[in-house]
This record gives C-alpha cells, sequence and structure tokens, in this order.
C-alpha cells in the first residue's frame, strides 16, 4: 500500500513539473502584442508646384524633430503603426514673375497609420526588417503668411510607404531605424492682395516628404 502511495505521489510530481515546465515554455514563446518608439525624424520635402498667374515653383525647408508611434501584432508577422509627429517649414515660392516670394511658415499634423509586414532572420530574432504601407491625414496649422496678406493650406488625404527594421538590444528595448515616403499634395490660395489690389493667387503643391528616423523603442 505504500509503495502505491509513493508511487502516486512521485506521478502527480512528476506531473505537476510537467505542466509547470509546459506553461512556461508557452510563456516564453508568446510574442509581445504592443511596441512603442521614440524616434528623432528628418523631414525632407521632395516639393514641387504649379502656380497660377506669376508662375514659377515652390521652396520648402527640411526639420527634424521627436516623433512617437506605437505598433501593434496581430500575428508576429502582421502589425499596424500609428505615427504621431508635428513639423514646421518655411516655405517660398521661388523662379516667378514676381521674383522669389516669401510665404512665410507653416505647421503640418500627419498621423499616418501603415500595415506592415516583419520578416524575421534568425530564431532568435535580433534583426527584425519590415515593409509597410498606408495613409495619411495632414492638417495645416499655425500659418504665418510672410511678404503677403495671408496663405491658405487645404487639409489633405496621402498615402505612405515605409520600409525600415528593430535591432533588438535585449526582449525588451531595441534599437529602429525607419524611412518612409508620404505622397501628399494640397490645394494652395496665396491672398497676395496687399501687393496688388484683389491679387490671389492659386497653386496645386505636391509635398512629398521624406521621413528619416532613427530611435529606441520598448515591446510591452
Amino acid at each position: 500500500m505504500r509503495k502505491i502511495v509513493f508511487a502516486l505521489m512521485a506521478l502527480s510530481l512528476m506531473t505537476v513539473n510537467f505542466v509547470n515546465a509546459q506553461d512556461k515554455e508557452e510563456k516564453s514563446n508568446e510574442f509581445k502584442r504592443w511596441q512603442v518608439r521614440l524616434r528623432a525624424l528628418g523631414v525632407a520635402p521632395d516639393e514641387s508646384a504649379k502656380i497660377g498667374i506669376i508662375g514659377g515653383d515652390v521652396a520648402i525647408s527640411n526639420t527634424i524633430v521627436p516623433e512617437l508611434d506605437f505598433t501593434y501584432f496581430f500575428t508576429e508577422h502582421f502589425a499596424a503603426e500609428l505615427i504621431l509627429g508635428t513639423t514646421k517649414h518655411d516655405v517660398k515660392a521661388i523662379n516667378t514673375a514676381a521674383g522669389d516670394v516669401n510665404l512665410g511658415s507653416v505647421w503640418l499634423l500627419p498621423p499616418t497609420l501603415t500595415a506592415q509586414y516583419h520578416f524575421y532572420t534568425s530564431d532568435k530574432k535580433v534583426f527584425k526588417p519590415y515593409i509597410g504601407a498606408g495613409v495619411n491625414y495632414t492638417l495645416f496649422y499655425n500659418v504665418k503668411s510672410g511678404d503677403v496678406a495671408g496663405v491658405e493650406y487645404d487639409n489633405a488625404l496621402g498615402y505612405a510607404a515605409q520600409v525600415g527594421f528593430d535591432l533588438m538590444l535585449n526582449d525588451k528595448f531595441f534599437i529602429n531605424v525607419d524611412a518612409k515616403r508620404l505622397f501628399l499634395s494640397t490645394d494652395v490660395t496665396v491672398d497676395a492682395s496687399n501687393l496688388a489690389p484683389g491679387l490671389s493667387i492659386p497653386a496645386e503643391v505636391d509635398i512629398n516628404p521624406w521621413l528619416i528616423g532613427f530611435g529606441v523603442g520598448m515591446k510591452f
């Protein structure tokens, strides 16, 4: 009887240990669905314009800003990323019939949502490249008009393409390098009535900025 009891106890302990081991293994294999990144973002517009009445082109300044983004993983490979940041740009109309015209500055708020596919190059998943594509909606605000009476920008919907990689430092923290191209156009109306009575100048402006980011991230 004692032998049977001891055998049952030993079997019970083995079963508990096996279940605990399986549970630990399953938890270790679980991937973290959320990650957040803080990046320094270089914004370089690839600008061009069709300017009515006076002709010419547009010049928009580059800038570097902080940027925050959040990524949610539906599976280990498929994820969605939302980036949040805002940039200020100086704007000029150049090579026009009136020469170069200072159009002041404008702030852009371009929340961008991309769907991503993540690759894994090794079992340890240290180097993780990804590609993405998505949509962008840009808000223009805090406009300073420069040499003219006023400048009005239409908020605009655009598209985004993305490539980048995460380099894992440990199971939680990583370094990120990311490049995006936004395909973004806006209609602009320049009120130049201070230069000539009743003068209003329409323009179609392609901004199409490159967004180059470098930063750190955390998985949770």
